[in-house]
């Protein structure tokens, strides 16, 4: 499991044909590979929705196609990443969770 926990949205893009671009080195802090698919919760209106992440810029998260209907600029948002494990996996499984300030860099690791 992987979570990135108050993002801020740094832009939309509606017409970019769906994803989330986040930025890279967050993705490799938690372990979110390009083209994962992730699930992305609103926290400011409690939109939720279902997309692929792309590797972006320095402290970039933009919300892309039809996803920048309901996400908006500005907006504080969780990304999380999760597959099915065995019993035995999930014993051993230590999530990767990272929170973000507004400047969307690492101010706590859990």
């Amino acid at each position: 499991m992987s979570k990135i926990h108050r993002a801020k949205v740094t832009d939309t893009n509606i017409d970019y044909c769906s994803s989330i671009t986040i930025d890279k080195k967050l993705m490799e802090d938690v372990g979110i590979l390009k083209n994962e698919k992730v699930h992305v919760w609103d926290i400011d209106n409690g939109e939720r929705v279902t997309t692929y992440a792309i590797p972006g810029k320095d402290g970039e998260i933009t919300v892309n196609g039809g996803a920048a209907r309901l996400i908006k600029k500005g907006d504080r948002i969780i990304i999380t990443a999760f597959g099915l494990m065995t019993e035995q996996e999930i014993k051993n499984h230590k999530p990767k969770i990272v929170i973000l300030d507004e400047s969307n860099k690492v101010i706590e690791w859990r």
